[in-house]
């Protein structure tokens, strides 16, 4: 499979070339050439795979012979040690949990694909790899765990100070080893714009091997993909509409959703759930995308105002606005409606949610009652652990979490970062001190 960069088509690179760069020479991001239907006899037998199988028979269908079969197996075995179950709340709306992961996130499942697979690809060079990551809050863990003392690899985390939760900065500044974590005296915006100015900046790319472990590495993209075929896989009426309404902030979950349909997964409408950082569904209304400044809400990593992985999902749709628009529904709500549907879930199932949760469960009950559905399959994704936003959760619903024994330990280590401003030549300067 060749992989071409959203600038320019005709830019070609292999899988190798798109993994280890991260970002395509001219500043686009990578795509693959192709996204290939999986056969009616895959979707036949479904059901009777394991997560693991579907994984291997979806990057198998994708990746062609990037990747030898073993090596392949070994990757996803390494990656996929956790279930993503689909929770039923009532006859039509379900819950697909994909906090199961050592960090309790969704971002896991890409962070230790992409791990796995990067070690495999640059285990015969001599060069030493500086991973650098912007997190919003749980990107962050996932990479540092995934990579956690990897040989040739250092992990260099930019998280805005001050605008993720306690745990999410404790699973993020208390690691060692190969993962150093910068405080930006900024927002996510800002910490995007670092890393995209230090992949552009062809001096520093001179002196430093550069890639990015944030979903503009493909190979974030992938595996995002396999749960929802798994999600699929475990629905009991596979005749009914399909709906899955995703909390998005950067957009890579949606696009490893997208890739998926594409790759013939029979979803009848995604829904992009957003909260006060709303350019998606204003995108959606009027055809015109503007970029913004981002909102400081409640459900922190989707605190985005000018998503990259947009660029994405419009190649995807060869830029036609109307067929984009056929697929996909959004909808924005604010931090008042999220506390709402943490009281209303937990009221009706005795579901706790997390905030990123409650707008995926708002904007599924938004588009059902727009278009008027009446026998669905309704999916929402709950992308991360209740406990990892204890203060907002307990403090809702006046209830104790129990905080599974993998986020206490991380409470009690003590916090190392380097503060830095928002100038591109801190940066620099560090990347260069390594």
């Amino acid at each position: 499979m060749k992989f071409y960069s959203t600038n320019n088509k005709n830019k070609l690179a292999t899988f190798r070339e798109a993994v280890l760069k991260g970002i395509a020479d001219d500043g686009g991001l990578f795509m693959p050439s192709e996204l290939p239907k999986l056969s009616e006899s895959f979707f036949q037998s479904i059901s009777g795979l394991s997560f693991k199988e579907i994984s291997f028979r979806v990057a198998k269908n994708l990746l062609k012979d990037d990747l030898p079969d073993e090596a392949l197996t070994k990757i996803i075995d390494s990656a996929i040690t956790f279930d993503a179950p689909v929770v039923k709340l009532d006859s039509q709306i379900f819950v697909l949990e994909l906090f199961r992961g050592p960090t309790f996130a969704f971002k896991d499942f890409g962070a230790r694909f992409m791990a796995n697979a990067m070690s495999y690809l640059n285990k015969d060079e001599n060069k030493e790899i500086i991973i650098l990551v912007a997190t919003s809050g749980d990107t962050g863990s996932a990479v540092a765990n995934g990579f956690l003392n990897a040989d040739g690899i250092n992990v260099v985390l930019l998280y805005p100070s001050g605008r993720v939760s306690k745990i999410q900065e404790q699973q993020l500044t208390t690691l060692d080893h190969n993962i150093t974590a910068l405080e930006v005296d900024g927002t996510f915006d800002d910490c995007q714009r670092l890393v995209k100015q230090a992949f552009a900046d062809s001096s520093l790319k001179k002196e430093a091997t550069l890639s990015s472990a944030n979903s503009i590495n493909i190979t974030r993209l992938i595996p995002q993909s396999f749960y929802y075929f798994n999600a699929y896989a475990r629905t009991e009426n596979k005749k009914l509409p399909f709906y899955i309404s995703v909390p998005s902030g950067n957009f890579g979950n949606l696009t490893g959703g997208l890739f998926a349909y594409k790759m013939g997964l029979p979803v009848s409408k995604f829904i992009a759930a957003v909260n006060a950082n709303d350019v998606f569904p204003k995108y959606l209304e009027t055809s015109v995308f503007e970029a913004k400044p981002s909102i400081r809400t409640l459900s922190n990593a989707m605190d985005v105002g000018n998503p990259s992985n947009f660029a994405r999902i419009l190649d995807l749709y060869n830029h036609n606005y109307l067929s984009l628009k056929d697929d996909i529904y959004s909808r924005s709500f604010s931090d008042i409606d999220t506390i709402g549907a943490i009281k209303e879930v937990f009221s009706k199932y005795k579901y706790m949610m997390d905030p990123h949760g409650a707008v995926g469960y708002l904007a599924l009950k938004k588009f059902i009652a727009d278009s008027n559905q009446k026998d669905y399959n309704g999916i929402f994704l709950e992308t991360a652990h209740p406990s990892k936003f204890a203060d907002i959760v307990e403090k809702v619903l006046n209830k104790k979490i129990e905080m599974p024994a993998g986020l206490q330990a991380c409470l009690v280590k003590k916090k190392k970062s380097i503060k830095i401003s928002s100038e591109y030549q801190e940066l620099k300067e560090y990347i260069l001190s390594i």
